[in-house]
């Protein structure tokens, strides 16, 4: 067995993992968890969030949708026939007055806004997004809240149960994928509680995603585009824009932001050539003109183009449905730019503002401060979002400077999954001058049997850790290279492959450089980073070995006499849903 083979075991027991060899085409055969025994299911939450747990085949279904990239309705029929299974026909989903909503950066956050905003009007609103944090009910949301394990547990059973007795015996897929299953489960909820209006969040692309069955929304937004997601929407921003156009509805208006040239083109074809009035967003400023400044509920400067959106989309909402109250409208005649027309400047409302000052979002650009630790939570996951990132982590730190108090620490908790280029994401956060740069799966504990919400049956433990190690290397190469003139530049970068060799060594920290290490799960991370400091999180006692390495003994000293502890946590939503679980255990409950 390798030295790297041996240290990845060594990983499952240990916190801190660190080797000098280097390995090539390990496999990975231990799964996270074993897949629950056949048995009646039983009525309580984490019953039936296992026995969803057992629809997760997203790996197999995104190379069955790969395979059928050119035919998307192939894949809106099925979803068709799930829905009709289910006791609802397509017509039914009009009764919702939805407002669907895609994009690549962004498009969660616009959707948190635009609910908000309109539940200011006192209206009932559904919301449904992906993915969840700490549990899986996150999903879907009624008044802006989660909706109750026991409404979950009733609706989940309900419509298993239904699909269950529909099922063709000739039929190879009996049961609809994870996503797809709660996106019926949405509609059903949303259906019965009577809600005034849904907003429906994109899963991933928008032309084939299961949620473009909904053939009349009232109003759809696209937000910033960039690339992701690749290997499904192609590996061009216009090919990305080309499928998230797809959800757009003939006679139904659109809004998006302003977007470079070429993919804002790509979307004004597809809008034009199915009669959808397309519009771009003013800039916020143009709407702040005049009045008092906008306060948003969500930080950073990147969520002002959210909050742009949003407030069109809400508008817009409350226009085709003949609410008073839009806010007056500040330029009388219509505007163009870039041969498309300007959505209107208005004035907002009372209602608006106070909906976007009380937008709560967790997990992006999320700020917590226990004493002497401060954790700066963002899920970003591509290049333009890590860029935002990185500047609202910056100008943060700004703000927080006191009086000289003693030392203050700088650590990265980062994560990257799926097939996105963690070099470059990497890449992106040196600015930041990390004096630490830890790496873990987004296990909350090694073993998540007893946390159904956070199971993961699509990847293996050896997976995630060598994707961890994988990540230690391009930090560690980052180090020894001199930093890149175009570091901001905004062309994204080409999706790269994953390395063949790993260099699993720890690098320990010096002047110019950062101490790097590698935990086998989120809990042991947060461990190490807090050392007893938070008075939140207090485990009961460190693993053995948490400080078996050098960069992690050293290390725990500088900690504990640190007078600050900076901790930005991004790669990943789930890396961050993790750490939320841990930080605010009232989320579990």
């Amino acid at each position: 067995m390798s030295q790297a083979r041996c240290h990845l075991r060594a990983a499952l027991f240990l916190a801190a993992v660190s080797s000098r060899g280097a390995t090539t085409g390990v496999t990975a055969r231990r799964g996270l968890s074993a897949w629950p025994a056949p048995q009646e299911p039983g009525m309580e939450y984490q019953d039936a969030v296992r026995t969803l747990n057992t629809l997760q085949t997203n790996a197999g279904y995104l190379e069955q949708v790969k395979r059928q990239r050119g035919d998307p309705q192939t894949q809106l029929d099925a979803m068709k026939l799930y829905l009709a299974r289910s006791g609802l026909q397509v017509e039914d989903l009009d009764q919702l007055n939805i407002i669907h909503v895609t994009g690549t950066k962004g498009k969660g956050s616009t959707c948190a806004f635009t609910e908000r905003i309109l539940r200011s009007y006192g209206l009932k609103t559904g919301f449904f997004s992906s993915p969840h944090l700490v549990q899986v009910r996150e999903r879907i949301r009624i008044n802006g809240q989660p909706i109750s394990p026991e409404l979950f547990t009733k609706h989940f059973w309900h419509l298993y149960h239904r699909l269950e007795e529909t099922k063709d015996s000739s039929s190879c897929v009996s049961m609809p994928s994870y996503f797809r299953f709660l996106t019926l489960m949405a509609f059903h909820i949303f259906l019965q509680e009577k809600v005034d209006l849904a907003v429906v969040e994109v899963g991933i692309g928008g032309a084939y995603d299961c949620t473009n069955i909904i053939r009349k929304p009232v109003v759809c937004g696209i937000s910033s585009l960039g690339i992701d997601h690749t290997s499904l929407l192609g590996d061009t921003v216009e090919a990305i824009a080309w499928q998230k156009g797809g959800i757009f509805k003939r006679g139904v208006p659109a809004f998006t932001v302003l977007q470079p040239d070429s993919p804002l083109a790509v979307l004004w074809d597809r809008a034009q050539q199915i009669s959808c009035p397309l519009y771009l967003c003013p800039p916020l400023e143009a709407l702040e003109e005049g009045g008092p400044p906008l306060t948003l509920g969500l930080e950073g400067e990147h969520q002002r183009s959210n909050a742009a959106l949003a407030l069109q989309l809400a508008r817009c909402w409350l226009q085709q449905k003949g609410h008073q109250g839009l806010g007056e409208l500040k330029i009388s005649r219509p505007s163009v730019l870039r041969q498309m027309p300007l959505a209107p400047v208005f004035q907002p409302t009372s209602h608006m503002r106070h909906g976007l000052r009380d937008t709560e979002w967790l997990g992006r650009t999320q700020t917590l401060r226990r004493g002497p630790l401060t954790w700066y939570l963002d899920g970003a996951h591509t290049v333009s979002s890590v860029q935002a990132c990185v500047r609202w982590f910056l100008q943060a730190l700004h703000r927080s400077r006191r009086p000289s108090r003693g030392r203050e620490v700088r650590v990265l908790l980062f994560n990257s999954t799926g097939n996105r280029d963690s070099a470059a994401l990497l890449k992106l956060l040196q600015p930041c001058q990390f004096d630490y740069a830890i790496f873990c799966p987004n296990l909350t504990e090694v073993s998540s049997a007893s946390n159904a919400d956070q199971q993961n049956f699509m990847v293996t433990l050896d997976q995630v850790l060598l994707r961890c190690l994988a990540h230690q290397q391009h930090w560690s190469h980052l180090e020894e290279e001199p930093a890149s003139p175009d570091l901001w530049s905004p062309t994204n970068p080409e999706p790269g492959d994953e390395p063949t060799s790993l260099l699993l060594a720890s690098h320990p920290r010096h002047t110019h450089s950062t101490g790097s290490l590698v935990f086998s799960c989120i809990s042991h991370a947060l461990q190490w980073i807090s050392q007893g400091r938070d008075p939140v999180f207090q485990p009961p006692s460190p693993p053995p070995g948490l400080l078996a390495h050098p960069v992690a003994g050293s290390g725990a000293g500088v900690l504990r006499e640190a007078a600050a502890i900076h901790v930005l946590v991004t790669g990943s939503l789930h890396l961050v849903g993790g750490v939320l679980k841990l930080l605010e255990p009232s989320l579990s409950q």
